[in-house]
């Protein structure tokens, strides 16, 4: 059985990504590439679903204590034992030409004897590989993908069909290191990367982090936990391409035995707004460029064609598949591979382009000469089609309606194209300013609620969705609007036990919807700009509390069971998280 979503920890080398629980097991890792077929996949079914753990031998649960080195994503997990104390350094070296994981096992006291057991299951966990001796390294292949497994020390291994096992002893002041390594099956030859010294690679790791957060400029209260964030993201981007997936694992639950289980290792057009702007005022101009470049091919081509989320290279068939020979997490079935949402049409997406847009040309981004097209293209099939239904923020997947936040989001798009053709000098059609107008005329009329003074999700709904908590930061309505504040006190109804559901459910027997991180942030951001700065901080710091013990949130939190669920880390939790920080901090220092 898998651990618990908050007891995993984050590797990354900018192309893939690992989990590691604190019981010393990496029980997710897909290979090469985010969105490639997992070879560990224990975190949705069993240990025969592909797993590495290292960890003394006997030792049950979890370690005594872990921690990322400081503003890196180098982890240090120890176990203390009768016999002694080791400890396990884990980390994926950026740049290594081929994926790796090193694990770097030191003695600190006493004598430890501590097993590695390597067990991988290519294909979603689904086919056992073959596995050879091949000068000294073991090598396990399945179809298309080879990994390779060495050690720079004297140990002796137990290869079978199922596993490769090695027991050895550390004493204090002795170290073993083991690194793995991705490689094309029909290369006879082991990966080059593995010829390089664990202790040079660990260097190399720490160095890159360290210079990487280095550039952050936040000097305010949580600058720790901006920081984090701002690390988590960074791990989370394709570096080939700048693309960044919201997540780097499919089907964790929002609600442990739910179906709503999706495949989070995308990329999002909603995010990306929000991510230029997280990573502009964060000083990291060149991981905006890349993300901007990633986004201006992902919809380049017809308009109409424009989707919600795209692959990591900015593909856009990701067919929807079911995985079910496994049984998924904690028995959430089903597990899916792929995500349906590329079919929908989401019309909100269209603003989240062209603020994007317009934000790296404020921000002083160099953009390509053809943005102008672009941004015509886009406009001229949004006003003809804008009053259509569509899906939605949340990507609901029944009857298309009338979303309020699309058509905000409308507003946003026309808004900020106005403003695009104002710093470019262009021509800007005298229709879009009755457009920008006819849009907000609309939105106020059929979106706000009389009887609950608020903004709702849908023309003629009653339902209270958190997204209306944006409409001050897009710029929709200004904060000191009256319908904003009416809004922003009708959404106490959305809290459980101080954090904020993302809507009110209907009764579709599926369950109540456990809250969601960034609308909780989103909240606290909103209650700053209304005038209510304790209340925000005060919500800033529990969601600061839920955290896991190094830093990392996922998309939902249980305040019932007090553990987190969904998909984990979750990006848009960690950007909604270092923009409330941003908020909160220029709001107490400006005069109100």
């Amino acid at each position: 059985m898998s651990s618990l979503i908050e007891d995993y920890a984050l590797l990354s080398d900018l192309e893939t990504a690992a989990l590691v629980g604190r019981d010393g097991s990496v029980d997710w890792l897909c290979l090469p590439r985010f969105d490639s077929p997992a070879c560990f996949a224990a975190l949705l079914g069993t240990r025969d679903h592909g797993f590495w753990r290292v960890a003394p031998v006997g030792a049950r649960g979890p370690c005594a204590r872990r921690a990322y080195r400081p503003e890196t994503l180098v982890l240090d997990t120890e176990w203390w034992t009768g016999s002694g104390s080791v400890r396990v350094t884990d980390f994926m070296p950026p740049h290594a030409g081929t994926p790796c994981l090193v694990r770097v096992v030191e003695g600190l006291s006493g004598a430890v004897t501590v097993r590695s057991e390597f067990r991988p299951r290519f294909h979603q966990g689904r086919v056992v590989p073959w596995t050879r001796d091949a000068d000294g390294w073991n090598v396990s292949v399945a179809g298309p993908d080879a990994v390779w497994l060495g050690t720079d020390g004297p140990v002796t291994e137990r290869v079978t069909a199922a596993a490769t096992v090695a027991d050895f002893t550390v004493t204090a002041g002795t170290r073993l290191a083991f690194t793995m390594a991705w490689a094309p099956s029909h290369r006879a030859t082991r990966p080059t990367a593995l010829l390089v010294p664990a202790e040079t690679f660990r260097k190399e790791t720490v160095d890159f982090w360290r210079r990487w957060a280095a550039r952050c400029p936040y000097q305010g209260a949580w600058r720790d936990a901006v920081v984090r964030s701002l690390i988590t993201l960074k791990a989370l981007t394709y570096a080939p391409t700048g693309g960044i997936v919201a997540a780097p694992t499919t089907s964790l639950p929002d609600r442990i035995g739910g179906p709503l289980n999706y495949d989070h290792r995308y990329c999002w057009l909603r995010d990306s707004a929000l991510t230029l702007s997280c990573l502009v005022r964060s000083g990291y101009r060149e991981e905006a460029a890349a993300w901007l470049g990633w986004l201006v091919r992902a919809v380049a081509g017809d308009p109409s064609r424009i989707q919600a989320v795209y692959g990591v290279a900015g593909q856009r068939l990701l067919p929807e598949t079911e995985a079910p020979w496994l049984p998924g997490y904690e028995g959430s079935r089903p597990v899916r591979f792929g995500n349906a949402a590329m079919q929908q049409w989401q019309l909100d997406v269209y603003g989240e382009v062209l603020d994007a847009l317009w934000l790296s040309l404020r921000a002083g981004i160099d953009v390509p000469p053809h943005v102008w097209s672009l941004a015509k293209s886009l406009m001229e099939y949004l006003q003809e089609h804008w009053r259509e239904p569509d899906q939605g923020l949340w990507q609901e997947r029944g009857p298309a309606r009338q979303f309020v936040h699309s058509k905000v989001m409308t507003w946003v798009a026309v808004d900020r194209v106005l403003r695009l053709g104002a710093l470019l000098g262009a021509d800007v059609p005298a229709r879009w300013y009755s457009l920008r107008d006819e849009v907000r005329r609309q939105v106020c009329k059929q979106g706000w609620n009389s009887r609950r003074r608020s903004f709702v999700q849908a023309y003629g709904s009653s339902r209270l969705d958190a997204s209306a908590l944006l409409m001050p930061a897009l710029g929709f309505l200004p904060a000191t609007d009256r319908r904003v504040c009416d809004t922003v006190r009708a959404m106490s109804a959305l809290e459980h036990d101080g954090y904020l559901r993302p809507y009110q459910e209907e009764d579709r027997g599926q369950g109540r919807e456990t809250p969601s991180v960034a609308c909780s942030l989103w909240y606290a951001e909103a209650l700053e700009s209304v005038g209510q700065p304790d209340r925000a901080r005060a919500l800033l710091e529990r969601v600061l509390s839920i955290r896991n013990d190094v830093g990392l949130l996922s998309e939902r939190w249980d305040p019932v069971e007090g553990r987190q669920l969904g998909n984990a880390p979750q990006a848009f939790s960690h950007l909604a998280l270092v923009q409330t920080a941003y908020a909160l901090t220029e709001g107490a220092r400006s005069p109100r």
